[in-house]
């Protein structure tokens, strides 16, 4: 029997994931990060949740909170009558030890480098310049443990003009050319219930570095101080906007090119029951697939790769005739529809309805505190 690769789900529980015949040793089988151990000094999203990855993988995750008020999260979002920690908190920890340290009381100071002499990796999230002014910046922690990995997580860096700025998310996809491209129909912007600086600028690109900085680390017995500044990390995946404001001279309008609308193969229609499809029939091969399922084979010329004008008034005219097409039948009707049809028509699912679908059987409890 074949064993099954290893999802991020499973990385750090690969048991779960073991051939019941697998001759492979215990040791094979541990989690990628077994051994590593990780100090968490970070607060609210990004840096927990890159410390709750790390905790994924296998690696032994110690957050560290002040004795005051500790991370921020354990008040936020919290239902009434419902006690601290919330589930903002719990869900972004799980899988860490606490430990309540006052990195200012000298006796605490100790115990906080002792936990940085076995320490492989250190997560820090605060402005910059205050680890320095605590006696803790990277040289001073390095003579303690020298293959230590620091990430500093940061909104704009450690160094530059705007360093000492504050910041959230809101600001940083802001500052990135990102939330201008996140558009109403009214070409507002539109505040995303998705922190993608805080999630992908910060958490997703500082597990990234700090794996790489590992693999270094253990080959040359050197660690390094990675500076993970959340806005440049969003601003350096503008890849596709980029195409467009080379070729252009600006980056496009929401409905203005291929994948934000402007062709009407790769668009979102409402349902007869005010719900959406998701249409990413982005190739050729795709389109006149949907085109069959839909009876209108008349339309498989009608694309972009075929030199249909990618915003222009055929797309736009087509684009009207698939909305009054889906607008005909419920979203389930139409999910039903394509289920067997090779083209990337899919519902629009809200959160709720996600996290009961069987695709994420195996997912879903990542996502519950």
């Amino acid at each position: 029997m074949h064993q099954p690769p290893d999802t991020l789900d499973t990385l750090g529980k690969p048991e779960s994931r073991r051939a019941p015949d697998s001759t492979t040793s215990s040791t094979a089988q541990q989690p990628p990060l077994a051994g590593v151990t990780v100090l968490d000094l970070t607060r609210l999203l990004p840096g927990p949740l890159a410390g709750m990855r790390l905790a994924e993988m296998g690696a032994e995750v110690i957050k560290i909170e002040d004795k005051g008020a500790g991370d921020y999260s354990r008040e936020m979002m919290l239902r009434e009558g419902e006690a601290a920690p919330s589930a903002f908190w719990r869900l972004l920890n799980r899988g860490k030890t606490v430990a309540r340290l006052d990195l200012k009381d000298e006796i605490d100071r100790a115990t906080f480098l002792a936990h940085v002499a076995r320490a492989d990796v250190l997560l820090e999230g605060f402005r910059p310049g205050v680890m320095a002014r605590l006696g803790f910046d990277f040289e001073a922690l390095a003579r303690h443990r020298p293959s230590l990995v620091m990430a500093s997580i940061s909104g704009y860096g450690q160094q530059g003009p705007m360093a000492q700025a504050a910041g959230h998310d809101i600001n940083y996809v802001g500052y990135a050319g990102v939330l201008d491209q996140l558009c109403d129909a009214g070409d507002a912007p539109i505040v995303p219930n998705f922190q993608i600086g805080d999630l992908y600028g910060g958490a997703q690109s500082a597990v990234q570095a700090v794996l790489a900085a590992l693999v270094s680390a253990q080959r040359t017995g050197r660690g390094r101080w990675l500076d993970i500044s959340m806005t440049h990390e969003v601003f350096r995946s503008n890849l596709v906007p980029a195409v467009a404001l080379h070729r252009q001279g600006r980056a496009p309008r929401a409905g203005d090119d291929l994948l934000n609308g402007g062709a009407p193969c790769y668009q979102v229609y409402r349902t007869k029951d005010g719900r959406y499809m998701a249409v990413g029939a982005l190739e050729l091969k795709f389109w006149q697939t949907l085109c069959d399922v839909l009876g209108h084979s008349e339309w498989k010329s009608r694309h972009w790769s075929l030199g249909q004008a990618v915003g222009g008034d055929d797309a736009r005219a087509l684009q009207a005739e698939l909305a009054a097409i889906f607008a005909s039948a419920t979203q389930a009707e139409w999910t039903a529809r394509f289920a067997d049809a090779d083209c990337c028509v899919t519902p629009v699912l809200r959160l709720e309805e996600a996290m009961v679908h069987p695709l994420f059987a195996q997912t879903r409890e990542v996502l519950r505190p």
